[in-house]
């Protein structure tokens, strides 16, 4: 029994923290009076959010965020982690790529939700960078990719491993003064190095993330980062440990309210599912999306049982 009485018998760890903060959040949440975000309709987007929290997770006792209660679409979430912290990139086409898609070469259009953020002039059309894409301006891995901040967590981490300075923060105010479509919400992670007892070293990492529309993406971007995770240990022969997720503000939009008590009711799936990587691909910057597999994960059978749920965006 967790937190709350909520029964749950079988499913992964990311299930029931889910089930933990829905309740939480259902039961103790703010509405907000005035929020930025609109839906496509042009109605304001309210919320119903709790401050603080964590999820905790050891990943190399095969504790996963991954949850079952409805499909996550891992395939399109392995490669925005890429685009951002490998690519480095803002690039609107360049993700399209990542996710098998060339649409812009034909018609000039793209297909994944950042479009909603890519930088427009005042006519509504796009700006397009020096290759003639359009791009979502000075943030996420154009951030990445000004101040070098990849490159130099892998550097300390080799040169320093027991350095308690290993950021990577994308909350970078000056870059917030050129043209950007989205300050990151998932803004900042802390590496840090344990040597366990096993005599394994094993690399541990924080997520702080300001914000969180938990429904939609407040799976995917853990597994992101434990993904991020993964990868990095993979690049300077570590193990993964532990991965926390602090969150500083988690919402449920007004108009999910009906999803979230659908989800509180549905039954999890047992299952373990696990991260592999191409044996053969060491180098962070060598690595391609189909390098990447979630493995013993029923994705048809949750597919089956708890199915897509939809839900309206704030943007």
């Amino acid at each position: 029994m967790l937190e709350g009485g909520i029964q749950m018998a079988v499913g992964t760890k990311g299930d029931q923290y889910t089930k933990e903060i829905i309740k939480r959040i259902l039961e103790e949440g703010c509405l907000d009076n005035d929020p930025r975000p609109k839906y496509s309709d042009g109605t304001p987007a309210h919320t119903l959010s709790v401050n603080h929290g964590m999820c905790t997770y050891d990943l190399s006792k095969g504790e996963s965020p991954l949850i079952t209660l409805r499909p996550i679409a891992t395939k399109a979430a392995i490669s925005e982690i890429l685009w951002i912290y490998q690519q480095e990139s803002n690039d609107l086409v360049t993700f399209d790529e990542l996710l098998g898609k060339n649409t812009w070469d034909t018609d000039h259009k793209i297909n994944n939700w950042w479009e909603e953020w890519a930088i427009r002039d005042k006519n509504g059309n796009y700006e397009l960078n020096d290759k003639g894409h359009p791009t979502i301006g000075a943030c996420y891995g154009e951030t990445i990719r000004r101040h070098d901040l990849v490159k130099e967590l892998l550097k300390g981490l080799k040169e320093n491993p027991d350095g308690r300075r290993h950021i990577i923060s994308m909350w970078q105010v000056d870059d917030f003064k050129d043209l950007h479509g989205l300050k990151p919400c998932a803004f900042q992670t802390v590496w840090n190095v344990r040597h366990g007892s096993d005599n394994n070293d094993y690399l541990d990492m924080c997520l702080f993330q300001r914000s969180s529309d938990f429904l939609t993406a407040g799976c995917i971007n853990q597994v992101q980062y434990v993904i991020l995770q993964h990868l990095i240990a993979r690049h300077i022969g570590m193990t993964p440990g532990r991965f926390t997720w602090f969150y500083d503000n988690i919402q449920i939009y007004d108009r999910h309210m009906e999803q979230a008590k659908e989800m509180l009711n549905r039954e999890c799936i047992d299952c373990n599912p696990k991260i592999e990587i191409n044996p053969e691909k060491l180098d962070f910057y060598d690595i391609k999306p189909e390098d990447i597999k979630i493995v013993d994960y029923p994705r048809e059978k949750v597919k089956t049982k708890n199915p897509q749920l939809k839900f309206d965006l704030g943007i």
